[in-house]
């Protein structure tokens, strides 16, 4: 199982680096200003834990969230997580207690999702007072449609892969209503495959609970 684990994240960590997937260290960077060592940070769809390597290096304790056995597995070979918990981002509420964790962070699903309002409520409710929510999603620009279809030969899957995009004029009601208040965003792009054939554009979000 473990080697099995360790091919999985090897294959994943190696893909993400091949398409220039920077959001971990992006979000590293929007986040630690605010973070110091010992606090607990959730990262909510945290695959092979790319996004949480800097933080347990800079000291955080570090809880996963991810539906995936297999990537849960993968991350937890790593040995970079305090807990894992297997749970579907859609089904709420999420296995924690309110005001469980000091902050939290998402590099590499919210892009998957039509509308994020009722997991940024999620967030809101188990995030501690004060705490900061540092997460990623597609970024909409003028004249884009919300969903993005990515097909199977760039997505190495058996069926074509939807995406959704979001502009920040979206993101920031979301937040407002959930309770957070936005502080920054930064840009950025990933190729969409492998070959580097075209550009996906992406938004890093930091917001504080109220």
């Amino acid at each position: 199982m473990r080697e099995n684990s360790w091919k999985v994240a090897n294959d994943y960590d190696k893909e993400a680096a091949a398409i220039g997937w920077d959001a971990p260290a992006i979000v590293y960077a929007l986040a630690s200003p605010y973070t110091r060592p010992g606090q607990e940070i959730i990262d909510i769809g945290i695959g092979t834990g790319l996004g949480s390597e800097l933080f347990h290096c800079a000291g955080l304790r570090v809880v996963g969230l991810d539906i995936s056995e297999e990537m849960l597995d993968a991350c937890r070979a790593k040995g970079c997580v305090e807990r894992l918990v297997r749970h579907d981002l859609t089904v709420f509420p999420y296995p924690f207690e309110n005001d469980s964790f000091d902050h939290a962070v998402s590099t590499g699903v919210f892009q998957f999702f039509e509308n994020l309002s009722l997991i940024f409520q999620e967030v809101n409710r188990i995030l501690k007072s004060g705490g900061i929510f540092v997460f990623v999603t597609g970024d909409r620009r003028q004249g884009e449609d919300a969903a993005a279809v990515i097909p199977p030969e760039h997505s190495r899957t058996t069926a074509p892969v939807r995406m959704f995009r979001h502009s920040p004029r979206e993101v920031r009601p979301w937040l407002e209503e959930s309770g957070f208040r936005l502080f920054e965003t930064r840009e950025f792009s990933v190729w969409i495959d492998t070959a580097r054939s075209d550009r996906f554009f992406l938004r890093a979000y930091l917001a504080r609970k109220s």
